[in-house]
């Protein structure tokens, strides 16, 4: 019981970190763009244009960062305070403030929200827009004082101290062990924690120095994830191998990573073949000094090309790759060699796993990915929300299935995807198994689907046929 409350206690922090990178993701890759092009050694270096670079990194990405945390916290309100909140950090130190950020723009937001939670109902009428705009200037003055006072400094030793942890790890050439923990994080949703929550704000950290970052190329590369597909499409059996090559070009080209993670929950042992595959990759631009200028998202292969560096960047990045995707590949079409399972059932194994979940969190099974959803009220659905963290990548395109299905029946429904914080209506939501308790908390009047693999055909097809 307490590791699965460790588990979900990471999974919810990690959550947390990602959902206030993600929305603001474009900025930081217009910011990468910018970089990229316009720096000394960037594309066309452009010595006005380049001025934008410094400002960016150093005010524009912290606020938004802290705007979106007090948001998430306390709502409109709680977003002007975490913005005030960060401006805090930003001045009481002298390097990019996004672990500041994520610190100061939540605890502004909770500040505004405490606050409203103590005069709720005690403010005299007539007097509702004083109290809520002194409040929240006084509040956010004081947040912001202790910001710059207290938590820059501190964050600042932290940050420093970080950096040379990792910089004592570049050094002695161990940067790939990091696969060993990205790599099986990554099969359990966890994909947009570490890449936006970790990685992106240590990159930015390291290309606002040194004009790229190798952090940037390490949870993105969609390589290890391409090789177990193609090990699926060579030597699989069954519904794994014939899905397998649409999955793989989604994969690929779309970047939407999370479309292989159930063929290695399906075969946990494939985890040592994507560990394989990412530590060679790591390795390879450790040892090129491979590296992104600009974060990229989602992991599709062109994101990554267009944030590769100028000269053989592209080369250096497309072989880093092509051998993790190798590397993965050979070892992982050896272990689905070697399974004595006649048939690699992917549903199946999809609807095992939530249901082993929820087995060990003392609740009925979800409906999972097996074309059996629970019973819908005639008439009564208007809206259906298909959403994931980020509300961009996989929600995306299991929307894109579902408004298919729906339109092909003629059912005067709109389908929709978002991300779980954004849920405010819907009659129908639909959600990975991982999300499903986050999702009904923050919509519980609505009915809550669960799915693992949001292409699963026979899930849509089975919804619909209750729907008609």
């Amino acid at each position: 019981m307490s590791s699965n409350v460790v588990k979900v206690g990471v999974q919810s922090f990690g959550r947390f970190l990602s959902g206030m990178v993600m929305p603001n993701i474009g900025a930081f890759i217009a910011w990468g763009l910018i970089t990229a092009l316009f720096i000394p050694t960037g594309w066309w270096p452009n010595e006005k244009l380049a001025t934008l670079v410094g400002p960016m990194i150093t005010f524009l990405l912290p606020l938004l960062i802290g705007y979106t945390g007090g948001k998430m916290v306390g709502g409109d309100r709680g977003a002007v305070a975490g913005a005030v909140t960060t401006m805090g950090v930003i001045v009481g130190s002298d390097i990019p403030m996004f672990m500041g950020a994520m610190i100061a723009g939540p605890l502004g937001g909770l500040a505004v929200i405490k606050f409203d939670q103590m005069v709720h109902g005690k403010v005299k009428p007539g007097f509702e827009m004083l109290v809520n705009n002194f409040s929240l200037g006084i509040i956010s003055m004081v947040a912001a004082l202790i910001a710059y006072l207290v938590v820059g400094p501190i964050v600042s030793v932290i940050t420093r101290a970080l950096a040379s942890g990792v910089g004592w790890i570049v050094d002695m050439s161990l940067l790939p062990l990091v696969s060993i923990i990205v790599e099986p994080a990554k099969i359990l949703f966890l994909n947009n924690a570490i890449n936006h929550g970790v990685f992106t704000p240590l990159g930015a950290e390291q290309a606002a120095k040194f004009g790229s970052s190798i952090y940037y190329l390490i949870e993105t590369n969609p390589g290890p994830g391409l090789g177990i597909l193609l090990a699926y499409i060579a030597v699989g059996r069954g519904a794994a191998q014939k899905s397998a090559y649409g999955a793989s070009i989604i994969h690929f080209f779309g970047g939407i990573h999370e479309i292989y993670f159930p063929y290695i929950l399906m075969k946990p042992r494939l985890i040592i073949a994507v560990i394989a595959g990412g530590m060679v990759g790591v390795g390879f631009n450790m040892i090129t000094g491979n590296a992104l200028v600009g974060p990229a998202s989602p992991g599709s292969v062109f994101a990554l090309v267009l944030m590769s560096t100028k000269g053989m960047g592209i080369v250096l990045t497309l072989s880093s790759i092509a051998l993790s995707a190798l590397t993965s590949f050979l070892i992982g079409a050896v272990l689905i060699r070697t399974d004595a399972s006649e048939n690699d059932d992917l549903e199946g194994a999809t609807a095992a796993v939530a249901a082993s979940k929820s087995a060990a969190k003392g609740q009925a099974a979800p409906v999972a990915a097996k074309g059996q959803a629970s019973p819908v009220a005639d008439g009564s659905v208007h809206l259906i929300v298909v959403a994931c963290d980020a509300g961009m990548g996989s929600s995306a395109m299991g929307a894109t299935v579902l408004r298919g299905k729906v339109k092909a029946a003629g059912l005067d429904i709109e389908v929709i995807n978002l991300a779980i914080n954004d849920l405010k209506d819907a009659d129908i939501v639909i959600t990975q198994n991982e999300l499903t308790d986050r999702a009904r908390a923050k919509l519980p009047d609505a009915q809550h689907f669960s799915i693992d693999n949001f292409m699963d055909a026979g899930f849509y097809d089975d919804l619909v046929a209750k729907l008609v």
